[in-house]
């Protein structure tokens, strides 16, 4: 096992053992935990009672949070025609076909989401394999496949965060950073858990949401009273 640092065990030492804290008093302890020089992402952790392995069990989806993640996503745009017009006013920093296909084909994958008109699934069928390990295929349920383009662009750069159960059933997603208010901060966490609730599985049995947590990108995890 890794040693850990001084520094991560100073910030270990300000989370009380056994306890489990409110929202208000995980937020303020998590911003006192990131410690790091650089301006921390802050994530939160949730445990659901689901079985992935089963198709009706799996938790997916994506949000707009209300107050972004303060971070600027590089967003790709697989569109044609007035699309293309459409996708660059929206603010898209790349946009293009199958000039882009190649180009990624090529190994280059300088962006953070891809988003594009129905059409061009067509096309994007020769990038499966590339994008999909990713992370970075768009996909029609989670609104980055759509016709409104321009407002798929718009919501991705207003802070749209994707959420998956991973094959132990947890979901880990950024609500912010370090430096976010402590508001702002509690507001992307109810945002995510409602949403997370919201979509609750209907073959999800027992309890569903085990346990929250929320951490530092760099620092310790700070239970959260359910």
């Amino acid at each position: 096992m890794a040693k850990q640092s001084k520094r991560f065990n100073a910030a270990q030492a300000l989370i009380e053992k056994g306890k489990f804290y409110s929202v208000d008093e995980a937020v303020e302890l998590v911003k006192k935990t990131a410690t790091a020089k650089f301006d921390e992402t802050i994530e939160l952790h949730v445990r659901l009672g689901v079985d992935p392995k089963y198709a009706d069990q799996q938790v997916r989806g994506a949000i707009v949070l209300p107050n972004g993640i303060g971070k600027s996503k590089r967003v790709l745009a697989f569109v044609t025609g007035e699309k293309a017009q459409e996708a660059q006013a929206a603010g898209a920093d790349y946009v293009g076909s199958d000039d882009l296909v190649a180009k990624i084909q090529g190994g280059w994958f300088d962006f953070d989401v891809a988003v594009a008109t129905p059409d061009m699934m067509r096309i994007l069928g020769r990038l499966g394999k590339l994008l999909g390990p990713r992370g970075l295929m768009p996909n029609p349920k989670l609104g980055t496949v759509t016709t409104d383009i321009a407002k798929a662009i718009s919501e991705q750069k207003a802070g749209k965060v994707e959420y998956r159960t991973d094959k132990q059933g947890n979901i880990h997603c950024p609500i912010g950073k370090k430096s976010f208010e402590d508001i702002k901060l509690k507001e992307n966490y109810q945002t995510l858990i409602d949403t997370l609730i919201r979509v609750k599985p209907a073959a999800a049995k027992g309890q569903y949401i085990k346990s929250i947590t929320l951490a530092a990108a760099m620092g310790p995890g700070v239970p959260i009273q359910i």
